[in-house]
């Protein structure tokens, strides 16, 4: 089930309407805990299984970090979560993918394995991240164990950041849980309207701009350059509103019920520089890569040399975590390349002190802009090869049919204009509209009209539902 179903649409204000009737903070998340697996079920119940065998070995792994004091003992735990963790989402998600990789890379030598047709379970990078970081802070005993296997359960299974995220922390959710979150007038409004501010990016902006990706990127080889340049751009358009939108969705369906998620993305195309960019990009995702995987290398505290490796290593395996394919890993090479560019002129900068101007801040987020664009081909691109031709395209002139397409131009329009409206130079965003205003409803309802008018005859899913 997702969010802009029908079904869910119906679903979620019976589900708001008997949190609000139900008084014991248990009988609550019992409520939200069956409504999540059912949300979770809807999709294929069969994995309704594999998500509750995550929760139980991890709430398993979890009590025995709480309860052994020897050291060693707890690290042998630690690395069984870990261990585990990784083997499940490795087996579901990248099994096929190595063992073409060898078979292709070895079929001189006679050495093959058997592929397997494995489905990929829903939302499995997002909720073993989730229980990643739990095994790992209760060894590191930053947090403290879950008590209530149904919380933990909870935890994992939330439906509203299940699938596509944000991935959400035992740091920050947990505490929630033992909280009696009541429904306010002033949550449900302020999460409704994020919800509707995410619904109208996603329906309206990104699957309207699908229509045109997906034909340029499919046929691309017939397109001029002009025509792929507009076609690359409103992928990084339509990438931003399909995911941001979910998080929009996510955080508003959360805040509503009482619950509070952290911010995912933060006006990323305005970033001036590739850090900058990914401090404002998958917020959940960036930070859980630096926290769990890059300080753990060694960060920057181990020398130059090791600090570039460590910035590869960590861009390389999070290209990887979105999927199981040459073009991810290429995609997140180049993001690695670019960040360590960056810390090399960084450093080379602050020996030389220049001075900062409008001039050099706009180059700087050209320049970024550009090296965002050239890795969403990567992203979007079914091979290597697509790639590497549209790529030749934007940067050696090629004529060939020429397609403008007249929304797209709409969708740079609205774009520039949130983005504008979230400075401080100008006026609020929506998501400040005020409880109070008279303009508030007239934008909500204007947004829901168009969501409604342009509402997709074919289902759309969520692009981040692939991860």
């Amino acid at each position: 089930m997702v969010f802009h179903q029908i079904e869910f649409l119906f679903l979620f204000p019976l589900l708001l309407i008997s949190l609000f009737l139900l008084k014991k903070n248990t009988t609550k998340k019992n409520l939200l805990l069956v409504f999540s697996y059912y949300f979770y079920a809807y999709w294929d119940w069969r994995f309704l299984s594999l998500i509750f065998i995550s929760t139980a070995v991890n709430y398993f792994i979890g009590q025995k970090l709480m309860r052994l004091e020897v050291q060693g003992q707890r690290r042998f735990y630690m690395i069984l979560g870990v261990g585990f963790n990784l083997c499940l989402l490795g087996f579901f998600k990248y099994y096929n993918f190595f063992t073409e990789s060898f078979n292709e890379l070895f079929k001189n030598v006679g050495l093959e394995f058997q592929s397997i047709n494995i489905l990929l379970p829903v939302g499995i990078s997002f909720y073993t991240f989730q229980a990643l970081s739990y095994v790992i802070d209760l060894y590191k005993k930053q947090i403290r164990q879950c008590s209530q296997f149904t919380d933990f359960a909870l935890y994992i299974s939330f439906f509203p950041q299940l699938v596509a995220g944000p991935i959400v922390r035992a740091s920050e959710f947990l505490p929630q849980l033992e909280e009696n979150r009541e429904i306010t007038k002033i949550r449900l409004f302020e999460g409704l309207k994020q919800f509707t501010f995410g619904l109208f990016k996603k329906v309206f902006i990104a699957d309207r701009l699908s229509f045109f990706v997906d034909n340029v990127f499919t046929n691309y080889s017939v397109f001029d350059s002009v025509t792929i340049w507009l076609a690359v751009i409103c992928y990084a358009i339509q990438l931003y509103c399909d995911f941001s939108g979910y998080s929009d969705m996510a955080i508003g369906i959360a805040r509503s019920m009482g619950y509070d998620f952290n911010v995912n993305f933060n006006l990323p195309y305005i970033a001036t520089n590739i850090s900058d960019f990914w401090r404002r990009w998958h917020i959940s995702l960036s930070t859980w890569l630096r926290d769990y995987l890059y300080i753990p290398l060694g960060g920057s505290k181990k020398g130059y040399v090791r600090t570039i490796l460590n910035l590869m290593i960590t861009m390389l395996l999070g290209g990887l975590w979105h999927g199981a394919a040459w073009n991810f890993i290429i995609w997140g090479l180049w993001h690695g390349l670019a960040l360590v560019i960056y810390r090399v002129y960084k450093g080379f900068k602050s020996k030389n002190q220049h001075k900062s101007s409008s001039l050099r801040a706009i180059a700087s987020w050209g320049l970024t802009i550009l090296v965002v664009l050239i890795g969403w081909v990567f992203f979007r691109s079914q091979t290597l090869s697509q790639a590497f031709v549209i790529i030749n395209k934007m940067f050696v002139f090629e004529s060939g049919v020429s397609w403008m397409y007249g929304f797209a131009l709409l969708a740079i329009l609205l774009l520039v204009i949130q983005h504008l409206m979230n400075l401080r130079a100008f006026s609020r965003s929506i998501l400040s509209l005020p409880y109070d205003s008279i303009k508030t409803p007239i934008v909500l309802f204007t947004m829901l009209w168009l969501v409604v008018i342009f509402y997709p005859k074919d289902f759309s899913p969520f692009i981040y539902f692939q991860f």
